[in-house]
């Protein structure tokens, strides 16, 4: 089984107009809202290419109720811890001649909440594989991904890691079976400028110096990078098409690449299927859908 877990999960509330005037009334030409967070993009995108999933998380009040009617609404399973106070966050998008955003803080977890995820969560076994992904919120313990992966480590779970900065350098000890820094963000953890493709294998390298098992490493239109456990590193161009949404691309990427892996369990496979997804998603208004996916790995392949 493939689990998501998001902690922090919103609506995102996404208006669009010709331009943005400070300190005056402004009109939207168009308005959308998702249900967002990195996990439970994974679990759309899964569940959009036919692969079984379930997404957990933390969710309150109206709020975490419509997060959760709109994941259901896609085919996914869930199973949200629901918290007694407060309310699930909304992220405003502003997308006018300059873009702008405004995120929510989200509701206080408290260590019973927490106590009922790990019950949830008592339910992995070898093979499942645990995607961890986002931001961790302000009243979680800033270590909640290494106290995952140290209590359900020996169980021959499969961690797919997708953060940054401290928290992904924090949990290489625990040997991640995956993670998914861009390439900015993998010369934000070294504090250098990388200048090359050979520059970004080299520094991937040293992320499995540090524990990781493989590294999966995107570099927006300019492809992306596997460097596998065996220390092979394996590049693929993205397909060509028009980037009409960036955001969710990260997370269809590593979708795409459980549901290329799992079919037989080969790496190049998860790999290819990881960068046509991701580029899918990009390519469209909303998240990769099966049909586009095809399409792209088609000219891939």
């Amino acid at each position: 089984m493939i689990y998501t877990i998001t902690f922090n999960p919103a609506l995102d509330y996404i208006v669009k107009m010709d331009k943005f005037e400070l300190g005056h009334v402004n009109r939207t030409t168009r308005e959308d809202v998702y249900a967002g967070g990195k996990g439970i993009n994974v679990s759309i995108v899964l569940n959009n290419l036919s692969v079984e999933n379930k997404a957990l998380g933390f969710i309150a009040g109206f709020t975490g109720e419509e997060i959760e009617r709109r994941v259901r609404e896609f085919g996914c399973e869930t199973d949200f811890v629901r918290l007694k106070n407060g309310m699930s966050r909304i992220n405003v998008k502003m997308k006018a001649d300059v873009e702008s955003e405004i995120n929510g803080g989200g509701p206080d977890i408290s260590n019973e909440a927490l106590e009922e995820l790990y019950l949830k969560l008592n339910a992995l076994k070898s093979g499942d594989i645990l995607v961890l992904a986002g931001s961790i919120p302000k009243t979680l313990p800033v270590d909640i991904y290494e106290r995952i992966m140290k209590k359900y480590g020996d169980r021959g779970v499969k961690f797919i890691v997708d953060t940054t900065g401290e928290s992904l350098l924090k949990v290489l000890n625990y040997k991640p079976f995956l993670i998914k820094p861009n390439h900015h963000e993998l010369a934000e953890l070294f504090n250098v400028k990388i200048n090359s493709q050979q520059e970004i294998v080299e520094y991937g390298k040293k992320l499995q110096e540090m524990g990781a098992e493989n590294v999966l490493i995107s570099m927006a239109g300019d492809g992306a990078i596997l460097i596998k456990s065996n220390g092979e590193a394996i590049y693929s161009e993205v397909p060509k098409g028009v980037l009409k949404n960036s955001v969710g691309a990260g997370d269809s990427m590593v979708a795409g690449f459980i549901a290329g892996f799992i079919k037989e369990e080969k790496l190049e496979d998860g790999f290819i299927m990881g960068v046509a997804t991701g580029s899918a998603s990009a390519f469209s208004e909303g998240l990769a859908t099966k049909d586009k996916v095809e399409e792209l790995l088609a000219e891939l392949k």
